[in-house]
This record gives C-alpha cells, structure tokens and sequence, in this order.
C-alpha cells in the first residue's frame, strides 16, 4: 500500500512539473525563473522553433515539387489538346469530320477542353502564356 502511494506521490509531482513547464513555454509564470532558467527555457524554445522551421521547410520543398510535377503533366495535355485541335481544324477544313465528330468535339468544348470558337473555326493561335519561376531564398 505504502508503495502506491509512494508512486502515486511521484506522479502527481512529474504531472505539477511538466503542466509547470508547459506554462513556462507558453510565456506564463516566469517571475518565479531565475535567469539560468529563463535560458534553458530559450533555449528549449529555440530547438523547437528549429525543428518545426525545417519540417515547413520539409512540407514546402515536397509541395514545389508536387506542383513542378503538376505544371509537367498540365503542359503535356495542353501540348495533346493543341494537337487535336489542329487536327480537327485540318479535318475540318477538308470536310472530313462527321456530325457525330463534331458533336463530340463541341461536348469537349462545353466542358472548357478548348474553347468553342477554336471549333467553330474562329482560329486556332495559341499565345505563349507567361511562366512564373519560383525562386526560393
């Protein structure tokens, strides 16, 4: 019995630390710190600033790199329907696209594939969009 209540005692005073510990981290009851104190609590703070700064760095890094691999496979299907556009075009032109084609093709324009004046004929030129460069410093 006495050693539960021994063991019951230590932890009821590793609980009042660390929930003292805690406030000291969160900025609260520091008057009762000394100044050797104060800087082991800095310092503790600064590891943790250190460690959640590289792990956003981490999650930034992946993110570029999700979105450089995105802005591949995007331009890659910008390229396969710049394709089919001109290719439908040329059919057009020559008179050799059925109705059921057409239908399909206008679908695929209702649905922002491509413009629907790029369909109807209205011209097929394709203007070099801006590409912004992320630089990290």
């Amino acid at each position: 019995m006495q050693y539960y209540q021994q063991e019951s005692a230590k932890l009821r005073q590793q609980i009042q630390m660390l929930q003292n510990s805690n406030r000291h981290l969160m900025g609260d009851a520091l008057s009762t710190l000394t100044v050797k104190e104060l800087k082991q609590v800095e310092n503790r703070l600064e590891r943790g600033i250190t460690r959640i700064r590289s792990k956003k760095h981490e999650l930034l890094l992946a993110e570029i790199e999700y979105f450089q691999k995105k802005e591949i496979e995007l331009e890659n299907e910008n390229v396969y329907l710049r394709t089919k556009v001109s290719e439908v075009e040329r059919l057009q032109q020559a008179n050799m696209v059925s109705g059921s084609e057409m239908n399909a093709i206008q679908a695929l324009a209702s649905r922002h594939f491509f413009s629907q004046n790029m369909i109807e004929g209205g011209g097929a030129t394709f203007p070099q969009q801006d590409k912004k460069n992320l630089h990290l410093g």
